[in-house]
């Protein structure tokens, strides 16, 4: 289904991410989850790349195992890193043909080792000209990409950066999903300023929720510029144990979505980890109205 389908369908468009397993005993852990999280009917999932594109065939065929596996929607990442433009049609091309109708257009970070992005020669240098060549190329596609609540850790101009973000939605981007973050209120303001700048795509919140003390220190040093709330980091200092950090991380994540949904945002996209525990946690807490909920 293409992604402007989904948003018609679904309000909230509740959305789960998966990355693709580096072993066959993970890989068997990812699809017990995903056994696990079907039958809650996510709008769509998305796939990853891993960090300098370097997981692109692992992505491929989990993208296309759950695609003729399941029935759900499907949303392929695709990053600028490592890749000629020439591959990336390539790329495409097998995407279609496997029936993936979206992708989440990215420049993608660095390699391992290296500290800036460098564009691949013959490559793409911004996720903009990314979505741009997949619109005119790949016009059927459904395409989504980034945005930051808490500001691009490369653009540290705010304004500058909302102007960067318009050029990705002018070139045709139907979506934009955001970085996690921890206050619903940074969300808030970011969509007020991306509307004062014209962009008027729906905006999907990304929550990931704290499952251990040290996973949020992980999470710190994955999503550059995400800030956590002085409240967060004493309940998750109360906690005794990572069970407890855990419980602590859900029950945050969880008054965030309801309050998401209060606000009536367009969509909600749970990073998962390959897990299914918080995010069944999470559904239960919405209620048992959940399913209705969710549909038009």
């Amino acid at each position: 289904m293409h992604i402007a389908q989904v948003f018609q369908r679904h309000c909230p468009a509740i959305s789960f991410e998966f990355f693709p397993p580096k072993t066959e005993m993970a890989s068997l852990e990812l699809f017990q989850s995903i056994q696990q999280l079907a039958p809650l009917k996510p709008a769509y999932v998305s796939v990853t790349y891993g960090a300098g594109g370097s997981t692109r065939e692992r992505t491929h065929d989990l993208v296309v195992k759950l695609q003729q596996e399941t029935s759900l929607t499907i949303v392929s990442h695709l990053t600028c890193v490592g890749s000629t433009q020439d591959e990336i049609f390539q790329i495409l091309e097998k995407y279609q043909a496997s029936g993936i109708q979206n992708i989440m257009a990215l420049r993608g970070d660095p390699p391992k080792g290296e500290t800036r992005f460098v564009p691949q020669a013959g490559g793409f240098p911004y996720a903009a000209d990314l979505v741009s060549f997949i619109k005119q190329h790949f016009p059927n596609m459904g395409v989504g990409t980034a945005c930051f609540p808490e500001g691009h850790p490369d653009t540290p101009n705010r304004l500058q950066e909302i102007d960067h973000l318009k050029r990705k939605v002018d070139a045709g981007a139907d979506y934009l999903c955001t970085q996690l973050f921890f206050d619903n209120r940074d969300f808030y303001d970011f969509c007020e300023r991306c509307e004062l700048a014209g962009i008027h795509i729906p905006i999907i919140a990304g929550i990931m929720p704290i499952t251990s003390a040290k996973g949020m220190t992980r999470m710190a040093e994955l999503a550059l510029g995400a800030r956590f709330p002085a409240k967060l980091l004493r309940a998750i200092a109360r906690a005794d144990s990572d069970e407890q950090a855990e419980k602590v991380g859900i029950h945050w994540a969880t008054e965030q979505v309801l309050d998401l949904i209060d606000n009536r945002v367009k969509g909600i996209h749970l990073y998962t980890l390959n897990k299914s525990k918080a995010t069944l946690h999470i559904y239960d807490a919405l209620g048992i109205q959940t399913s209705d909920m969710l549909q038009r």
